[in-house]
């Protein structure tokens, strides 16, 4: 495969540049929110958004599928909603004298789909989204229906309210490639946000991007480097997840799977190309880590009695796992004798 050149590169960037400051206009004070949702976006991967409600989740998604000139459906997820509300379903029509059965595509043939509240869904309305999300395709009644490219899912879920929800199992959470925490503003931003919104009304913005530009962009960011010292430090980070592989995976039950370690090593390559970088780094790895890997380690329950949050794992495990494979863990160093 040939490698990414540094003008193919620089021309990239400057248009995820342009995409990040109109997001960067239509939600206030979220920059490393949004730098993290265009590097999920550039690695072709889904995204969970967990926050309380009003923090502009939803504005975000809508934001970025105008920028993008792509097409968006939105889905609220209710506990009565049925697999074929969203896949579609067969419907009888009469097609030159004969009856037959013609599928009629649901809300997730489209590019961007935004499942609000995903919680709020039943189990078997969640499972519906496993196949679409790994295989970007949708199987109903034994026939298989591709789903447009590219194809994202970004779902939000409120960390508060939860009676009547179903909580995501692993197998469905480890189908995105992160999970974001949508954090409450400042006093600032919130200043901002009254002098310069209107209730019930959407911000203005402009495509950035067309569908073949951005196309381009995913190709390139396959194209980026990865040197072998730094797919090493994935794969110590991955393993670190697991109980006793390191000191900090004491709390952990589960670990992170070989699924983490290609996200990360897709996100390192996507945010080296929305710096200019033909090569992913050992920074790279470190930025996108928490969000890879926070919601792929389950926890023991004395570790959660006693107030651990895997936000706390990941970066006790960032700490402590060195970049490079020859120096001393930080929290396994030899003591100097008395």
């Amino acid at each position: 495969m040939e490698f990414a050149s540094e003008t193919e590169v620089s021309e990239a960037g400057k248009h995820v540049r342009s995409l990040s400051a109109a997001l960067n206009q239509v939600l206030f004070g979220q920059e490393e929110l949004i730098e993290l949702v265009l590097t999920g976006i550039l690695a072709r991967g889904h995204i969970l958004l967990e926050g309380l409600p009003g923090l502009g989740k939803t504005e975000l998604v809508k934001g970025l599928s105008k920028t993008l000139r792509l097409g968006t459906k939105r889905v609220q997820f209710t506990p009565d909603l049925l697999p074929g509300d969203i896949t579609g379903n067969p419907v009888l029509q009469e097609v030159d004298g004969r009856r037959s059965f013609v599928f009629q595509p649901g809300p997730l043939f489209t590019n961007i789909v935004l499942a609000d509240e995903i919680n709020r869904a039943s189990p078997k309305t969640q499972s519906a989204l496993l196949e679409a999300m790994q295989e970007r395709r949708v199987t109903v009644l034994g026939e298989t229906h591709d789903l447009p490219k590219p194809f994202f899912v970004l779902a939000t879920q409120n960390p508060i309210e939860l009676e009547g929800t179903y909580p995501l199992p692993e197998a469905q959470l480890d189908r995105f490639l992160f999970k974001l925490e949508v954090t409450r503003n400042d006093v600032a931003t919130l200043e901002r946000i009254v002098n310069h919104r209107e209730l019930g009304t959407e911000p203005t913005v402009e495509a950035i991007m067309d569908q073949s530009t951005l196309q381009s962009t995913l190709d390139l960011v396959r194209r980026i480097f990865l040197p072998e010292v730094v797919g090493n430090y994935i794969a110590r980070l991955v393993d670190a997840t697991h109980p006793g592989q390191s000191a900090a995976a004491r709390g952990i039950r589960y670990g992170a799977s070989p699924r983490a370690a290609l996200s990360l090593a897709s996100a390192a390559k996507a945010r080296a190309l929305m710096n200019e970088r033909t090569n992913a780094s050992f920074e790279d790895v470190r930025f996108v880590a928490p969000a890879v890997l926070r919601h792929r380690i389950v926890l023991e329950y004395n570790a959660r009695v006693e107030g651990l949050t895997n936000n706390d794992v990941v970066r006790s495990i960032l700490e402590e796992v060195p970049a490079h494979s020859g120096a001393t863990p930080k929290t396994m160093s030899t003591a100097t004798p008395a």
